[in-house]
């Protein structure tokens, strides 16, 4: 493997038309030179960006002959109109992004996804106020504190409350399409609170239709502030933010989303159909890089976590604090201060097949869009497999893992059996509502939840 260089030394030499080597291991032969050697990739600064930074510290990257250059990103928005542009040529995404833009709910364009980034990693935030109030409806343990998972139900008297007094009850989300909309959604529908429509139809993206409690978008690293400016009652984002708030002692994080739905998919790196067409060999390797840097980040029982959080630190990545980010990076989980819990699960970057983009989980993504009225008519089910397939490129993934397999890098008994592999998971049961999802009847499990747009309604 190459010297690994720095990110300014890297620039420089490329500034000065240096000559790009390439990896002669076997794998790499065996997809191909890429066609593209050079590459800007945007992410925003949360923990789960994790894989990309550590292809690029590990030499992952460059074992592909691949030379990247990760760029920060100012939002979700900004992100997306980049790769479309192509000023990025991929980037970490919110799980929805991709599928919005495909079937043109906001930017349009074709965005694929080759790669799934993790498994959960999110979490609800509610102002300290609110606790205090949410607290009088929990139930305690044996110790004296409350007990996981905690319900809506518990927040719908705070909303309710609030309600009666003519007072809105206001909560940040991340992104109209991201996974911390959706999940702040199933979690406050299951306890009876109405999270509101989108009416895309009538001009009305807010979302804020028939709703109790009013949902808004805050980046990321600003929810904490807009928590404690009191502009906002809660939030759902990812890590590190809602333990900044703990750290802060301004919010206490109320559940996370591995407990609304057991290892949900979170983020994927997307890029355009027309990279993916253009440059399949320089695809394959980037997913490769990736691949082995998930593998890395929870090898041997997450014995890398230590690691990755010094890494995740730097200000060119997360740059928040070590501790802060430690406190779910390495397995564990605090919600009210000095409660920290283990949830050995709460980041998960490879097991369980985490970086395969299966269908199922786009369905899911599409059937919540339905529901909310983001997808304005009803759709049947061959609608959501033929956009689900066209976005989620399993197949793309496969060249990759293969080529690992290859290599030695690799063994088959780490990726799913491609022979087999329909791409839809078994009905998935844990959820907090208990309600059961199937990827292969989504009308059937939009119907069967309380809340929400179900045949063909409209909001």
């Amino acid at each position: 493997m190459m010297k690994k260089l720095k990110m300014t030394v890297l620039a420089m030499a490329l500034s000065m038309g240096c000559g790009l080597l390439v990896s002669t291991n076997a794998s790499a032969q065996a997809v191909g030179k890429p066609e593209k050697e050079e590459l800007k990739l945007g992410f925003i600064k949360l923990t789960d960006m994790a894989p990309l930074a550590i292809a690029y510290e590990k030499g992952y990257f460059e074992d592909e002959g691949l030379f990247v250059t990760l760029e920060a990103q100012a939002n979700w928005k900004v992100l997306l109109d980049r790769v479309i542009t192509g000023e990025l040529d991929g980037a970490h995404m919110l799980a929805g992004q991709p599928l919005a833009a495909t079937i043109g709910f906001g930017t349009k364009a074709h965005i694929v996804t080759p790669f799934s980034m993790d498994l959960n990693g999110n979490g609800i935030t509610v102002s300290n106020a609110v606790w205090q109030e949410m607290k009088q409806h929990i139930p305690k343990g044996p110790d004296g504190k409350p007990v996981h998972p905690i319900k809506a139900d518990a927040l719908k008297k705070v909303v309710d409350k609030y309600k009666a007094a003519g007072k809105p009850f206001k909560m940040g989300m991340v992104f109209p399409v991201s996974t911390h909309n959706y999940e702040l959604r199933y979690w406050l529908a299951s306890g009876g609170i109405h999270p509101g429509f989108y009416a895309p139809q009538n001009g009305d993206t807010s979302g804020n239709l028939k709703a109790d409690a009013l949902l808004s978008v805050t980046p990321p690293p600003q929810m904490p502030a807009t928590l404690e400016a009191g502009t906002i009652d809660g939030y759902s984002v990812g890590e590190p933010w809602n333990q900044q708030a703990v750290e802060k002692g301004i919010g206490v994080p109320v559940i996370t989303d591995y407990e609304i739905w057991k290892n949900n998919p979170e983020k994927v790196f997307g890029i355009t159909k027309e990279f993916a067409d253009k440059n399949p060999n320089t695809t394959a390797r980037l997913v490769k890089a990736m691949i082995r840097a998930a593998k890395w980040l929870d090898e041997n029982n997450n014995a890398n976590r230590g690691e990755a959080v010094k890494i995740l630190a730097k200000p060119q990545y997360v740059g928040a604090d070590a501790k802060v980010i430690a406190n779910s990076m390495t397995g564990t989980f605090e919600y009210e201060k000095g409660d920290k819990r283990s949830v050995p699960d709460f980041n998960v970057f490879f097991r369980y097949n985490a970086t395969y983009p299966y269908y199922s989980d786009a369905v899911w993504y599409l059937t919540q869009m339905r529901r909310w009225g983001q997808i304005a008519d009803k759709k049947d089910d061959k609608w959501f497999f033929d956009t689900a397939k066209s976005v989620y490129r399993p197949d793309l993934y496969a060249v990759a893992a293969k080529a690992l397999i290859t290599d030695g890098k690799m063994k088959a008994s780490e990726f799913p059996d491609f022979a087999k592999e329909s791409g839809f998971k078994p009905p998935q049961k844990e959820f907090i509502d208990g309600v059961t999802y199937d990827g292969k009847k989504p009308n059937a499990y939009i119907d069967s939840l309380k809340i929400g747009l179900k045949g063909a309604e409209k909001p």
